[in-house]
C-alpha cells in the first residue's frame, strides 16, 4: 500500500520508542517504574468529577457540541486568564476549546504554513510541535537550547535565509523537557523579533501553575497584551490532573483563533459537554487543589534529587514542571537512547532519552516525577546498581 510521504518523519517518536522498550522489559519479567511519560498520577479534584457526574444523566449533554455551545467554557477560560494575568480576553473571538493543548500545537501549522515554509522550534522540544509542522508540509529550523544560555534560544542565531521563509515560532516555558523558565523580558524580546520578521508567535503553556518559586511564569500575552502576533495554549492536564479528559484551550490573536477554528471544524467537534462542565468547575472553583499538586511535585523533586546526589549524579535543581533534566554520566554521554533502553531492560526503570526531544537533547535524560517518593527512591537505587555494573 502506498502511503503519504508526510508520514516518514512521524514513524518514530520518543514515547513510542520507550513504549516498546518497556514492553520488552515486562516480557523479561521486570516490574516497570515508568518515569518516561509526564502523565500525572494525582487524582482529578472531587468537585470536577462531581460536575462531570451530574452531567451524565442529562440527555441535553449527549449530542454533538459545536462552537457556540461552548460559550460557558470559553467565558470561564477568559475569566481565569484575566484574573491570573490581568489580560482582557474576548471569549467570543479570542478563545477556542481544544482536545488538549497538543491539538493546538499540532493543528495550528495547517492554518499558518504553506508547504516549504519554515517553523522555528525549540531543540530539544516537545515532539508534537515538530509533528504538526511535518503534517503541514513545513520545514523545521531547530533553535538549540544550551545550559549556558539557561536553555533559552538565541534569536539572532537564526540565519537570514531561514527567516525569509519562516512563518511561525513555537516557544514553551516552563519548558519540557529541561524545566527551564523564561522571564517576561525574554517574551518581550520574542514578540519584538516575531513582529519584525512577520512571524506568528506560538506559546505552549501547560505548566503555568507548576512552579516552585514565588514568581509565577509569565504568559506570552503579558508581553503582547494587544495580541498582535501571539497565541497561547493551556491544558487542564497538569494543573487539574485531567490528562485523560483531554481538555485545553487556545487564547490569543482573533485571526489566529478563527483560522485554528476552521481547521478544527474540518477535523472534529468538541468534547462531551459534561467534560467541559468539569473543566468549568476546575477553572472557577477552589484552587487549593492546584497548590496541592505543586507541593506534591516539589516534595518529590527534593526527594529524587537528594537520592541522585547521594549516588553521585549531580543534577541542577529544577524550579518548575514535573521533570528532572539530567546530564548523563560517562560513559553514556552521547548515547541517551542506549542508556534508556538498557536501563529499563536491566532494572525496569523507564526514563526518556534526551535525543528523543531533538538533536540538542543528546547527552541528557528526562525523569518524570509521576510516582510517590518511596517509588522514586527505589528507582534511584535501581539506577545506582545499573551504573555500577
Amino acid at each position: 500500500m502506498q502511503l503519504a510521504n508526510r508520514l516518514q518523519p512521524l514513524r518514530t517518536n520518543v514515547f513510542a520508542d520507550m513504549d516498546r522498550a518497556k514492553a520488552r522489559a515486562r516480557a523479561l519479567g521486570r516490574d516497570v517504574i515508568d518515569l518516561s511519560l509526564g502523565s500525572s498520577d494525582l487524582p482529578t479534584p472531587p468537585h470536577v468529577l462531581e460536575a462531570i457526574a451530574q452531567s451524565l444523566p442529562d440527555p441535553s449533554t449527549h449530542g454533538y457540541l459545536l462552537f457556540h455551545g461552548t460559550r460557558a467554557f470559553r467565558e470561564a477560560a477568559a475569566q481565569w486568564y484575566t484574573q491570573k494575568f490581568s489580560i482582557a480576553v474576548d471569549p467570543e473571538t479570542e478563545v477556542l476549546p481544544l482536545v488538549g493543548s497538543q491539538e493546538g500545537t499540532a493543528h495550528l501549522p495547517l492554518a499558518v504554513l504553506n508547504p516549504g515554509d519554515f517553523a522555528l522550534l525549540l531543540d530539544p522540544g516537545y515532539p508534537s510541535h515538530a509533528g504538526g509542522v511535518y503534517l503541514a508540509g513545513g520545514q523545521i529550523y531547530p533553535m538549540p537550547l544550551r545550559a549556558e544560555n539557561g536553555f533559552l534560544p538565541v534569536f539572532d542565531d537564526v540565519p537570514p535565509p531561514v527567516l525569509a521563509q519562516a512563518r511561525m515560532m513555537v516557544l514553551s516555558y516552563p519548558h519540557n523537557p529541561t524545566a527551564a523558565i523564561a522571564p517576561l523580558s525574554f517574551f518581550q524580546q520574542a514578540v519584538e523579533f516575531c513582529q519584525r520578521h512577520d512571524l506568528v508567535l506560538v506559546h505552549d503553556f501547560p505548566y503555568a501553575d507548576l512552579h516552585f518559586s514565588a514568581t509565577p511564569p509569565p504568559s506570552v500575552l503579558q508581553a503582547d497584551p494587544q495580541k498582535r502576533c501571539s497565541i497561547e495554549f493551556f491544558t487542564m492536564s497538569k494543573s487539574y490532573n485531567m490528562g485523560g479528559f483531554r481538555v485545553g484551550y487556545a487564547i490569543g490573536n482573533a485571526e489566529l483563533i478563527l483560522a485554528l477554528r476552521q481547521v478544527k471544524a474540518a477535523v472534529d467537534f468538541n468534547q462531551y459537554r459534561g467534560i467541559l462542565n468539569g473543566a468549568i468547575a476546575a477553572l472557577t472553583g477552589p484552587q487549593d487543589t492546584v497548590q496541592t499538586v505543586v507541593d506534591t511535585f516539589r516534595q518529590r523533586r527534593d526527594v529524587f534529587l537528594s537520592a541522585l546526589h547521594r549516588i553521585g549524579w549531580a543534577v541542577p535543581i529544577p524550579h518548575t514542571a514535573m521533570y528532572v533534566w539530567a546530564k548523563l554520566p560517562e560513559p553514556w554521554g552521547d548515547r541517551s537512547v542506549d542508556f534508556c533502553t538498557q536501563l529499563v531492560e536491566a532494572t525496569g526503570v523507564a526514563v526518556s532519552p534526551g535525543a528523543g526531544f531533538g538533536k540538542s537533547g543528546e547527552g541528557y535524560v528526562r525523569f518524570a516525577l509521576v510516582h510517590d517518593s518511596a517509588i522514586l527512591e527505589t528507582a534511584v537505587d535501581h539506577i545506582a546498581s545499573f551504573l555500577t555494573q
